[in-house]
């Protein structure tokens, strides 16, 4: 296995970290020996997208002094056969840029016409003076030694190289193209048109029935096109991959409506005879559940289960603030639709393992709590979700980060409905939808809050957990499996914010009446009567602000407050990682405040009354708070 090293991750993990421009640039068009541009500037986090055009060309990373020769683990394309000098293959070559300080060089490895030696070179961020520019590192591959060479595995590393195929182009039974012929390691992408497709692996022999263990997308309703659902695929090696559509209303297998990955061109087992095969096959099938061997994506988000083998509600696709107009989000306590299921990869427990016949005060209390804290998150993460989608966030981040904040939002509410899952079970009130006020007027604040709303969650979760061990030890593994994916959530918006993914080693408890109090006062309009939570303050601490929120080791940090708050002796609370609550003296003048200098991460802060008091203990003397920080290390 080959790995890049050249500036750049792979895609899969970067594309959900970074937004960034798309850098286009075309290799071979008009029969020229040339990367049009031949050389671009870009920064970290943007993509270049190579489109290859007629002749053999190559996308092969080298060093500036050796031009026509691969660079030890820098990325490479793979060639790229295609018969026209004016419209370009179906085949992509993507790369990520992930440091901009660092030029890349690049040539094509064709030695057939000695493409390199001829000019055709390309470089990203080159200086633009100086011993190492563009022109210098042309003059240089065109003096190079002959013949060029290239890596010796000819599959594709350090990018993503992407064949599309249109399924039901023009509303013709067909898949375009239909007879393809790729390297291993390329992902082959799947577009659906109408009506109502599948893209289903068989066997040669079988060519209208289901692959043990095969791929399947399952049934794609299309009302039009484009309908911005894909399937994807990885060619996994040199083997024949054989594939059909089921749809057996018209017969579309039986049809000619069938494909090959890497079929003989000759003998017995080409794709004119496969084709062949399927004229006389019995009627279609597919498996029962979808999709199998592959990744759909609507509208940005994977959809990891159907809940059978048909996407639910795709013929109204287009995304509104739900994120999906056909699919509502459902009131608290109400079922979880499939479609937010496959977004969240999963639904609530499927056995909860009830333990007690009753379940404590405490536990009824907390998991009401629970189950308002979710709905916020939910609902803020997808009403920035559909200005990314169909608003006026759309094109700021790749798709991949946009799915991601979406499948976010749909395991918020599986969470949501886990906690309601118990008080139904035992026959306790589910509390009703309160008015929000959504914290989502810029992308920056969107962020902000759905870490912080997300670490209230965590903070929460924990603090339950220790309440109800002893009386309600059933509910221990029903909240805490959920923690990983409210951390991962935490995680990735912390690298959106250039801040450590993990800065500390474990999550920060926050007592339930904080968390209340931070939800109450910043993010709910108004409840029903009935939504009052025993246990909690009659009304939210006084709110803190932290003008610098960013904060050093040993430094100082300012804090502001309702001036009603009565005089005295204050002191901060900094609430890190479990078992890190530390106490700093606060300067009622200025109020300002050492910053402890053992907590890293995102801390919560507390004015309180009183200092070295247990953390159970903090509400009964905050004054004013809690407000979240980011505490970087000196350096």
């Amino acid at each position: 296995m080959r790995f890049s090293k050249a500036s750049l991750l792979p895609l899969s993990l970067l594309a959900s970290l970074v937004a960034g421009v798309d850098h286009v640039v075309t290799v071979g068009k008009g029969g020229q020996l040339k990367f049009d541009p031949e050389s671009i500037t870009a920064a970290a986090g943007d993509t270049v997208t190579y489109n290859f055009f007629a002749r053999n060309h190559s996308v092969t990373q080298s060093s500036f002094d050796k031009p026509c020769q691969p660079l030890e683990g820098g990325f490479f394309s793979g060639f790229t056969p295609s018969v026209s000098p004016d419209t370009a293959s179906p085949t992509t070559f993507r790369i990520i840029i992930t440091d901009a300080t660092k030029a890349i060089w690049a040539y094509c490895g064709q030695v057939n016409g000695n493409h390199c030696q001829k000019g055709m070179v390309h470089s990203i961020n080159a200086p633009t003076s100086g011993t190492n520019t563009f022109q210098k590192f042309a003059e240089l591959a065109a003096a190079a030694q002959t013949p060029s060479t290239s890596p010796a595995d000819p599959s594709p590393v350090g990018g993503e190289r992407k064949l599309s195929v249109v399924v039901g182009f023009n509303g013709t039974l067909t898949f375009s193209p239909n007879n393809i012929t790729e390297l291993p390691g390329t992902t082959v992408s799947f577009t659906f048109n109408p009506k109502k497709h599948t893209v289903t692996e068989s066997t040669f022999d079988q060519p209208c029935q289901p692959k043990d263990q095969g791929f399947s997308s399952g049934f794609i309703p299309v009302a039009s096109a484009p309908s911005n659902i894909t399937f994807d695929i990885k060619i996994p090696d040199k083997k024949p991959i054989w594939f059909y559509c089921g749809q057996t209303t018209g017969n579309h297998c039986q049809s000619g409506m069938v494909g090959s990955i890497n079929a003989p061109v000759d003998g017995a087992k080409t794709l004119q005879a496969y084709i062949d095969l399927a004229k006389n096959a019995p009627p279609s099938t597919i498996p029962a559940k979808a999709p199998l061997g592959g990744t759909v994506t609507q509208n940005g988000m994977i959809i990891g289960d159907f809940g059978g083998n048909t996407l639910p509600d795709a013929t109204a696709a287009p995304p509104a603030a739900s994120p999906n107009a056909s699919v509502p989000l459902p009131q608290p306590g109400g079922q979880v639709d499939p479609y937010y299921a496959g977004m969240a990869g999963g639904n609530q427990p499927g056995n909860y393992n009830w333990g007690n016949p009753t379940i404590s005060d405490t536990a009824v209390s907390l998991l009401l709590l629970t189950q308002l804290i979710e709905d916020i998150l939910l609902h803020h993460i997808f009403d920035g979700h559909a200005k990314l989608t169909n608003g006026s966030w759309t094109g700021v981040y790749p798709k991949s980060i946009v799915r991601t904040l979406g499948s976010m939002g749909a395991q918020t509410l599986v969470h949501r409905k886990t906690a309601t899952d118990c008080l139904a079970h035992y026959q306790k009130p589910i509390g009703g939808s309160c008015s929000l006020n959504l914290q989502t007027t810029s992308i920056d604040d969107y962020l902000g809050h759905a870490l912080k709303l997300s670490l209230i969650s965590i903070g929460l979760t924990i603090d339950t957990i220790v309440e109800v061990a002893a009386s309600d030890s059933w509910l221990v593994p029903v909240l805490a499996t959920g923690i990983g994916a409210k951390t991962r959530m935490t995680a990735v918006i912390n690298m959106m914010q250039n801040h450590l993914a993990a800065a500390a080693p474990r999550e920060a408890l926050l007592p339930a009446q904080l968390a209340w109090s931070y939800a109450t006062a910043h993010y709910v309009g108004s409840c029903p009567d009935t939504n009052k939570i025993a246990g909690m303050p009659d009304k939210p601490y006084p709110t803190l602000t932290v003008p610098t929120p960013n904060l050093k080791h040993n430094g100082t940090v300012t804090l502001q407050y309702d001036s009603s708050v009565a005089a005295g002796d204050k002191w901060v609370a900094w609430i890190g990682s479990w078992g890190d609550l530390k106490f700093t003296k606060l300067n009622e003048a200025d109020k300002t405040a050492s910053v402890p200098a053992e907590l890293y991460g995102n801390v919560w802060v507390v004015v309180v009354s009183k200092q070295d008091v247990k953390l159970k203990e903090l509400p009964g003397v905050t004054v004013a708070g809690p407000e979240m920080v980011w505490i970087a290390a000196d350096n």
